[in-house]
């Protein structure tokens, strides 16, 4: 018998790399983990469910939240605050299950400063060309918008060595198998073990 302590899986890339897509793909692969849902003060968008895309909350309600400790962590990222609710994260660790997050750069930092056991993973596009395809492609910001994104990821691309390991986002599959990989070697590793006995039969 192995039993073993679960552990935050944490993505981070710059925006329109891929990371929400396959955070939320390897959930839907593995059943030993489960998604940790943002909450956040930007509006939202389209057809997003509060709840599942986001918590949405209010400027006032987000800094009731952080003032009372129900924060890990958060941040300011494009007028917007991001944070990681503290009791749906210690529920989901308490339960067995490893917890993946989408987080940017200096969210997921800071978290790897708290929880050091956590796993840090950084996503990269193929490329600056097609991170701009990818970021017109999804039609939310004007071309403005778009060159400020550009230009803060040619920035956060370059803490990359900052995090446990650097994933290629060039195909959904690949990309997927390979952090699958990653969540599996790092489950294996003896000093998450609790205990390690063998049945008689």
């Amino acid at each position: 018998m192995l039993s073993r302590n679960p552990f935050l899986f944490i993505l981070s890339a710059p925006s329109g790399a891929g990371k929400t897509t396959l955070c939320r793909s390897l959930v839907r692969r593995d059943d030993k983990v489960r998604y940790s849902v943002s909450t956040t003060t930007r509006p939202r968008r389209g057809k997003e469910e509060n709840g599942k895309a986001y918590h949405f909350v209010s400027d006032e309600e987000f800094s009731s939240l952080a003032e009372q400790d129900g924060l890990l962590e958060w941040e300011k990222v494009y007028g917007y605050r991001y944070g990681t609710p503290k009791a749906q994260v210690q529920e989901l660790l308490a339960a067995g299950f490893d917890v993946v997050l989408d987080m940017d750069i200096n969210g997921a930092l800071h978290l790897k400063e708290r929880y050091p056991e956590s796993v840090t993973v950084f996503l990269l596009p193929p490329s600056l060309f097609e991170l701009r395809r990818r970021l017109t492609a999804r039609g939310r910001d004007d071309r403005e918008t778009i060159e400020v994104r550009l230009a803060r990821a040619e920035a956060e691309i370059e803490r990359a060595r900052e995090f446990d390991y650097v994933v290629v986002n060039d195909s959904l599959s690949a990309s997927l198998a390979l952090l699958q990989a990653i969540l599996d070697a790092e489950r294996a590793r003896i000093a998450r073990a609790k205990k390690i006995k063998l049945t008689e039969d």
